[in-house]
């Protein structure tokens, strides 16, 4: 082979996959309508805008839960139209403030898919479920612990990321602690089995948290809206700014990531106004 087609066969082989993962957006019916005191819609559209700016930079994305703030089909209508501006490969999943039947219909035009298991590069995805109709915390069903196992048998031993909506551990805020995963030991006796499992991505908990265990990563997410105050006995809204994560998978299982902030001054002033 010539040398140089052999370089940049080992570049495009080095090259890692790059993701977003946006979560919370709490997207409304009408772009008007606040949250908290904030306008979601106009905090998401300028996340929005820096993910545009980062396009030609970004694989694919990854959106995990909380996407609607009233779980009304327009809120997912809205969601598909602005997704359809952005042009990027997007995955999702529901959370607890979500309809699931609703996304299900609505979140499947263009590049957006409702795929929960897919492969790009060398690395798996799988997407999962946690939420219990009626509830804010997160449970797995039999059936979606059953399905994990299975998918992470079949995908072999390539590097996988699962993702879900409920955080799986404490993150010492008691209002919070008491919507997160109900069963994650159950959830853990299977990523335990699986060493090719090198990162669980999570939303709900609207700040950034980072916790290692048994040689996985497990990584929280600020929303795109309002953030919580960390480490907060009752519920708290803090000044930073919406976010958003950014990862790079490298082929080896090896990754890195950031957390950007995007200074929407509104969403802060807001909250500020309604919580004084």
């Amino acid at each position: 082979m010539n040398p140089h087609k052999l370089l940049n066969l080992k570049m495009n082989q080095m090259s890692p996959i790059k993701i977003a993962q946006i979560t919370d957006t709490h997207l409304l019916a009408s772009e008007n309508q606040r949250l908290q005191g904030i306008f979601t819609t106009k905090s998401f559209l300028a996340v929005m805008k820096r993910l545009e700016e980062l396009r030609s930079e970004i694989d694919l994305l990854l959106l995990t839960g909380d996407l609607s703030g009233d779980s009304t089909p327009a809120s997912y209508e809205n969601l598909q139209y602005y997704l359809n501006l952005l042009q990027i490969p997007t995955y999702w999943l529901p959370g607890n403030h979500d309809c699931a039947i609703a996304m299900d219909k609505i979140l499947n035009l263009g590049m957006v898919s409702r795929r929960k298991s897919f492969q790009r590069g060398n690395w798996n995805f799988v997407m999962l479920n946690s939420c219990t109709p009626e509830f804010l915390h997160g449970y797995l069903s039999a059936t979606s612990l059953e399905w994990l196992d299975y998918e992470l048998k079949i995908l072999g031993n390539n590097p996988t990321l699962v993702a879900l909506h409920h955080a799986p551990f404490s993150v010492n805020s008691t209002w919070i602690d008491a919507t997160c995963l109900k069963n994650s030991e159950e959830f853990f006796d299977i990523v335990d089995r699986h060493p090719q499992v090198k990162l669980v991505l999570f939303g709900h908990i609207h700040q950034e948290f980072q916790h290692h265990r048994h040689n996985v990563d497990y990584l929280g997410t600020p929303s795109t809206c309002f953030q919580f105050q960390s480490e907060s006995p009752a519920f708290a809204i803090n000044q930073e700014y919406p976010g958003f994560r950014l990862l790079k998978l490298y082929a080896n299982g090896t990754w890195e990531t950031e957390i950007e902030r995007v200074p929407y001054a509104d969403t802060i002033e807001s909250a500020m106004t309604t919580l004084s």
